[in-house]
């Protein structure tokens, strides 16, 4: 796997992924200002959030849950001096569909967590991460 950061100008940034995807990311030149993109550590909640997402839905999926979406929504703590690295991070999951097992969401929930969720695993040995769930019956 690989990936590349160019500089553009000022704290605008380009990442390529090794599968041909690009990003703009980067900061403000000032407190509170504008950015052009995620922050890095934006990016890294972005993809523990997908990361965990992805198996939930295709855990769901190969149980013939009836799932018909879902969102994640990730928060996080960070230290107050630097390196400011995530101290707690929580992954709240809205899983909607009709009739979906809510013991079958959480066990998928459950699953992601400790055995197949790349990133949400290794962010774990720096900060505490947490997950739960809700789910929405689609009328």
């Amino acid at each position: 796997m690989e990936a590349r950061v160019k500089w553009v100008e000022g704290r605008t940034f380009v990442g390529s992924s090794g599968s041909g995807h690009s990003i703009v990311l980067g900061s403000s030149t000032e407190p509170g200002g504008k950015t052009p993109g995620p922050s890095p550590m934006e990016l890294l909640l972005i993809g523990t959030g997908g990361c965990s997402s992805i198996d939930v839905v295709m855990i769901l999926e190969r149980g013939r849950e009836p799932v018909a979406a879902c969102e994640c929504v990730v928060t996080a703590e960070r230290a107050t001096e630097d390196p400011k690295v995530f101290t707690k991070i929580h992954l709240h999951f809205i899983v909607s569909g009709r009739g979906l097992s809510a013991t079958k969401v959480e066990r998928a929930v459950a699953l992601s967590a400790e055995k197949y969720c790349s990133a949400s695993i290794m962010m774990a040995k720096a900060a505490e991460v947490t997950h739960d769930f809700e789910v929405v019956e689609l009328g």
